[in-house]
């Protein structure tokens, strides 16, 4: 696959040049797939012709135009190896990743975190693309269904969310009452299994949401399922240090498999062939068991800690990658040994007299990466094409591996493989240069979050132009306004004039003012205010004086009868003390000389100083 050069490879033969670390600035990687894959089909055989015919590719830099897919590759695992630190992304408020999952197109990677979000991140660019909360309490696992219409996700409260592809939460379903570890659809997508920390497993009917069966037989806490890709048969992980397969049709346990002396962390059928199922435990091994034997053929070596999960290639059936609980990522081939210097050799299971009784072939790391996450990896995922591997880890932090390009020789030098500090004092990894491409990455992926959240803001409703003074009336687009029943002449198009004539509009006698009260013969103020007094009202502002806050339109007609409205000066009732004109309107202070009489017929303020 064709990527740009980040931070740490970004200068040739070590990643210093004239004294200073040199990265490239402004320039996000990215994997482009479509060229390999043209490149690929235009050349492609029948496989029985040899499947390819065009040039072999070579250690060199000419040859990254001429690299080629997985899928161009079946009879090659170890060319697709992932071995190259792509690029590492994370959230602007950072938690714990505990799955992750590429969507079933390949375009994006899903995360769900401790915190109960959904992240989607870009396939290509592996910038952000969006977020949303879609869990409560933290989530603990993810499927897709085959059909790719579907997606399930379960949280550590037992709760079963069902998402169709654009994340529309369409249905939610109480499963179990203890957290739920992991689930799987079935070969046709009409029903899932789930796993739990209360020791058993159900089998639930899609469409209606509800539990069908229950699995009972382990006796401690479930910690993985799977369901075999195209048969009748569930696989399960307990705490109990045993794996169990499982008839869904009558929730009979077939047998029981013995082997590992730990919790079991992860179980997985193999996707290509199908005869094969993975699992691994705390006891630093993961085991390959057949199942048509129902018994190990291989025992997978060399995790100095304890392995949290593992992944099949989709592509090649015999590549098999495995995440430490200390944070390393190691990728075994099961046709190759790899075994270390000084020790024997394995045969294999099927090379022996009687399969049925010999020892498991033990193989060891075709490649090692001891330093790809600083804590414990939680999920790993494949990219349907099997040319990137997701990895999501309890650092907080989601990294995309791929295969090196051609002609690349200091991928085997980088922090992921000797460390920082033996990457640092070989000068392929600066801690200054690596802080500050962090803080880099970070600033980007918080400006595509702001970006991406912003794009997915509803529009804002533009509100129309509306006739002044009347609410809900728009502007005409030509002419007058056109109100019912007032128009100006015959107006082509207007609407009928009303039935009724509106009083005191075109010649009409004004209405009769209520209660016979007479214009000419104005009312008496005092006596009202008198009425309001007894009525407990609070009494009309005094002749003279407008109510607070009123101030008469201009060009206003006073009717006939009332006083006029008091004159203000030229700087208005709201000029301030010291003559600025402000915004803040107000009523006219009272006399003081005024106030300083009343205080002295009190008997106060009579004496002079």
């Amino acid at each position: 696959m064709a990527y740009d050069p980040r931070g740490d490879h970004g200068a040739p033969g070590g990643g210093y040049e004239s004294g200073g670390f040199v990265r490239a600035r402004g320039r996000r990687p990215v994997t482009d797939y479509g060229s390999t894959l043209a490149h690929w089909m235009r050349n492609r055989q029948p496989r029985f012709k040899g499947a390819f015919k065009g040039e072999a590719e070579r250690p060199s830099a000419s040859y990254i135009v001429d690299m080629l897919p997985p899928l161009a590759r079946v009879d090659y695992p170890a060319d697709s190896i992932p071995t190259k630190h792509l690029h590492s992304s994370l959230n602007k408020i950072k938690h714990p990743v505990n799955v992750v999952r590429w969507t079933p197109e390949g375009r994006r990677l899903l995360t769900a975190s401790s915190s109960g979000e959904f992240t989607l991140w870009n396939g290509t660019g592996f910038n952000f693309e969006t977020i949303m909360q879609a869990h409560d309490v933290a989530i603990r696992a993810l499927a897709y269904s085959h059909s790719d219409d579907w997606l399930i996700s379960a949280d550590h409260d037992g709760i079963i969310k069902y998402w169709q592809p654009n994340f529309n939460n369409v249905q939610v379903v109480q499963g179990h009452h203890d957290p739920i570890r992991d689930l799987a659809f079935a070969p046709n997508d009409s029903k899932f299994v789930t796993a739990s920390d209360d020791s058993s497993l159900k089998i639930f009917d899609f469409a209606g949401g509800v539990a069908e069966s229950t699995l009972q037989g382990h006796g401690w806490d479930a910690k993985s399922c799977d369901w075999h890709p195209t048969k009748g048969l569930i696989v399960s992980g307990s705490k109990d240090h045993l794996v169990k397969l499982w008839d869904p049709r009558t929730q009979r346990c077939l047998t029981t498999l013995h082997g590992h002396k730990n919790t079991i962390t992860k179980t997985v059928f193999e996707r290509v062939m199908g005869w094969c199922l993975a699992t691994s435990a705390r006891d630093q091994t993961a085991r390959v068991f057949d199942i048509r034997m129902m018994r190990d053929i291989c025992l997978l070596k060399g995790h100095e800690k304890d392995i949290s999960t593992l992944a099949w290639h989709p592509i090649h059936s015999n590549l098999l990658s495995t995440g430490g609980n200390e944070g390393s990522l190691f990728h075994y081939l099961l046709d190759e040994p790899n075994t270390p210097a000084g020790q024997a050799i394995a045969t294999s299971v099927y090379d022996n007299v009687d399969p049925l009784t010999a020892p498991p072939q033990v193989i060891y790391p075709a490649h090692k990466l001891p330093f790809a996450h600083d804590f414990a990896i939680w999920s790993l995922d494949w990219h349907p094409l099997g040319h990137i591997l997701a990895s999501g880890s309890n650092d907080r932090i989601t990294r995309f591996w791929s295969r090196s390009r051609p002609g690349e020789t200091d991928v085997f030098q980088d922090r992921y493989h000797i460390g920082e500090a033996a990457a640092e004092a070989q000068g392929t990894w600066d801690r200054r240069g690596g802080r500050r491409q962090r803080q880099e990455e970070e600033e980007q992926e918080l400006e595509d979050e702001m970006e991406g959240l912003v794009d997915q803001k509803m529009p804002l409703k533009q509100l129309a132009a509306a006739f002044p003074g009347l609410p809900g009336l728009s502007l005409p687009t030509n002419g007058p306004p056109q109100i019912p029943g007032v128009s100006a002449g015959p107006i082509p198009g207007a609407l009928p004039p009303l039935p009724f004539p509106i009083p005191g509009a075109g010649g009409a006698p004004p209405p009769p003012l209520p209660g016979g009260l007479d214009p000419n013969n104005p009312a008496d103020f005092a006596r009202i205010a008198e009425m309001m007094q007894k009525a407990g009202l609070p009494p009309p502002p005094p002749p003279g004086m407008l109510p607070p806050g009123f101030v008469p339109p201009p060009n206003f007609a006073i009717p006939p009868g009332f006083p006029p409205p008091p004159i203000f000066p030229p700087g208005g009732s709201e000029a301030q003390a010291d003559g600025s004109n402000g915004g803040r309107r107000r009523a006219p202070l009272p006399s003081q000389e005024e106030s300083l009489r009343m205080e002295q017929k009190k008997g106060n303020y009579t004496r002079v100083r």
